[in-house]
């Protein structure tokens, strides 16, 4: 833990530097949130091991030597980040904890450079950058080139407000296109080149950079007689301060994620570059009783918008073994928050992929979510590489029971054959009570684990007997009388769900949930699909040679027609119970994709909707896509369809179709 902690000191001292004094980050703002936030999670479990010059005691980086250094004040804090609504609501609650009922600033998070501007008798004396919150850089002679900084304001009276200054998304380009015709190096975003541009000895560069200003925040409301953020934001646009007119007073936490809701939706379309929604105590005496920890406000934090792709390292690769024997590799990644929610694991799907990828243990790389949901590695920075990085090998046998692995004929995964592999046993029985299988609730993958090592569940049929177990059930911690019953009842519940979703429990290769609903659709009876022939499967809708061969060499095997039939003895229904597909020429055989929030039905209620009429759904908008449907609040994808030109239809229009039929 020692050797870790003095790692990430040192990471974070070196981005800090590179960031704040050269203006060249050599980290992404995602891996630096995510180091910060391993370091305070460490102090807090290790008090002992905190130092005097830990990065969470102090804020921003060194002074370049070129500048008169200012001293603030009032010290210049950053805020906390938040990076979720789960975040957000944790914040709301620490405040009314402390017994107040409060109301909220909303800002737009502009991302640029902060600045304190110092005025005597109403005219601009110094400016200056935040530095360590305590002695920033004197600025002022290239600030006073900005044009939106007052060098006067409106009453002769001493103050010193606070903003940031940013370059416009307009000028960046332009000046990047100047750049590229002098062949000089291009910055990276508007937040390095407005830095950049404040930071030049010579003002006439600066002036020419056309940067501009928003403030924001005033260090001393009560001096003033203001005893409210909101009220001080219109006492400095009295002044003559340019404040952004996006700000809003919200009476609860649930109109702040409104608000990041809507601006979120806004956000390509500003003429600034935003990474998030500042939210601030609206009460100035509110603000002083919840007071400081040694680097943030209270009563403030900074919603950070959640990133597309982001970078972290690959710690290792490991490998697990599916229901059906197939061997998957695995990345093992340092913790990283990708669109909201924290990546720690991801799929390499085989050893082509990995290889393709030229992935090693060691690397940075770059990770998404494919879909909106799936984790996915997008590649190395090769770059990054220190020539500590280890190649990656492919197993030869399983991991768990050690048989040969071996691939099937024309695929290019690797597959333990045995069939009394445990892994595979348990990974069987886990798919089969899932929520879209069988759907058994209370028994989640930690319980089946447990019944499997106890041998209460061996196999799928041991389901259905674990009533017979019921007096053992009881004595085991975290169970009773009414846990047990309620699993139990869930598990007799399940004896009457319909076909469809006995055949996706059963676990054959490349029978998916959709796969699994046409094949119910189509013969009703588990009978009858078990003794469908091969050429009557190929020709149905959907499903080719590939899975009519997987669904008669299933069916083929006598454990598996066995097991089948005691499940029939048990009284587990056989039979379709869904409404049967009536093709529908607005859906049959069209393919479509859904964006946004539906506010009259589920996806998933949608999805059925429309393969019921003979259509299919996809999770991604491509050439082969016939129409998107567009709810609230979509994503790409409906960019995407535009720019494909491909059909859209609002809610509106989609349950017109489902009403015309």
């Amino acid at each position: 833990m020692q050797e870790r902690y003095e790692e990430l000191i040192k990471i974070i001292n070196e981005a800090d530097y590179n960031y704040h004094t050269l203006d060249k980050p050599t980290i992404t703002d995602q891996e630096y949130d995510k180091y910060l936030r391993e370091l305070y999670r460490i102090e807090e479990e290790h008090p002992e091991l905190k130092k005097e010059d830990s990065p969470t005691n102090r804020t921003g980086g060194a002074i370049l030597d070129e500048f008169k250094k200012v001293t603030h004040k009032i010290p210049m804090m950053s805020l906390s980040n938040v990076f979720n609504e789960d975040e957000i609501i944790t914040f709301d609650s620490r405040i009314k904890k402390e017994g107040i009922m409060p109301t909220y600033v909303c800002e737009l998070k502009i991302d640029g450079l902060s600045v304190s501007l110092r005025y005597e008798k109403g005219k601009l004396v110094t400016a200056a950058t935040r530095g360590d919150g305590i002695t920033g850089e004197d600025i002022t002679n290239n600030v006073k080139t900005i044009k939106t900084v007052p060098l006067t304001i409106n009453k002769e009276i001493d103050i010193e407000v606070r903003g940031e200054i940013y370059m416009s998304k307009k000028v960046f380009n332009q000046l990047n296109e100047v750049r590229r015709a002098e062949g000089k190096e291009l910055f990276q975003n508007p937040r390095n080149a407005a830095a950049g541009s404040v930071r030049q000895l010579d003002s006439k560069v600066a002036a020419k950079r056309n940067l501009e200003c928003f403030i924001y925040h005033l260090p001393n409301p009560l001096d003033y007689g203001i005893t409210s953020h909101y009220e001080a934001l219109q006492f400095m646009k009295d002044l003559g301060f340019r404040t952004n007119p996006n700000n809003r007073l919200v009476s609860n936490i649930n109109e702040v994620l409104q608000f990041i809701d809507e601006k979120t939706s806004e956000r390509d379309n500003l003429p600034y570059e935003i990474d998030g929604i500042v939210i601030k105590t609206n009460s100035i005496l509110e603000q002083q009783a919840l007071g400081f920890t040694a680097k943030y406000p209270k009563w403030a934090t900074a919603y950070k918008f959640p990133a597309t792709e982001v970078l972290t390292k690959l710690t290792d690769i490991i490998f697990t073994v599916g229901r059906t024997g197939q061997i998957t590799p695995n990345a093992v990644l340092e913790p990283v928050i990708v669109q909201g929610s924290t990546v720690r694991r991801a799929t390499l799907h085989n050893e082509d992929y990995v290889k393709e990828k030229d992935l090693k243990i060691g690397d940075i790389v770059s990770i998404r979510k494919a879909g909106d949901v799936i984790p996915e590695v997008v590649g190395p920075i090769k770059e990054r590489r220190t020539g500590q990085e280890k190649d990656f090998e492919m197993i030869k046998f399983c991991p768990i029971c050690h048989s040969p692995l071996m691939k099937k004929d024309g695929q290019v995964d690797y597959f333990c054959f045995n069939v009394n592999c445990e892994r595979r046993n348990i990974e069987g029985i886990i798919h089969f009570v899932s929520r879209k299988a069988m759907n058994i609730d209370g028994l989640g993958e930690k319980i089946v684990e447990d019944f499997y090592n106890m041998h209460f569940i061996n196999n799928i049929v041991d389901i259905y007997h674990l009533n017979k177990h019921r007096e053992d059930l009881i004595e085991l911690e975290g169970y009773g009388d009414k846990s047990v019953d309620n699993l139990l009842k869930a598990i007799e519940d399940s004896k009457n769900n319909s076909l469809e979703r006995l055949i996706f429990g059963l676990g054959i290769p490349h029978v998916g949930e959709k796969t699994a609903k046409i094949l119910a659709t189509r013969y009703k009876t588990l009978d009858n699909l078990i003794n469908a022939s091969f050429d009557d499967l190929s020709q149905v809708n959907d499903i080719g040679e590939i899975i009519a061969k997987s669904v008669i060499h299933f069916f083929a095997l006598d454990y598996n027609i066995k097991m089948i039939n005691n499940l029939k003895e048990l009284g587990l229904n056989m039979d379709y119970l869904g409404e049967n597909i009536e093709e529908d020429e607005n859906f049959l055989n069209k393919t479509f994709v859904i964006t946004g929030t539906l506010t009259s039905m589920s996806r998933d209620e949608a999805k059925n909707k429309i393969e019921l009429l003979g259509g299919k759904t996809s999770s991604s908008v491509s050439k082969k896509t016939s129409v998107v449907i567009v709810g609230d609040n979509p994503g790409s994808k409906y960019d995407k369809a535009k720019e494909l030109n491909i059909e859209i239809w609002n809610e509106d229009k989609f349950k017109e179709m489902l009403n015309n039929k």
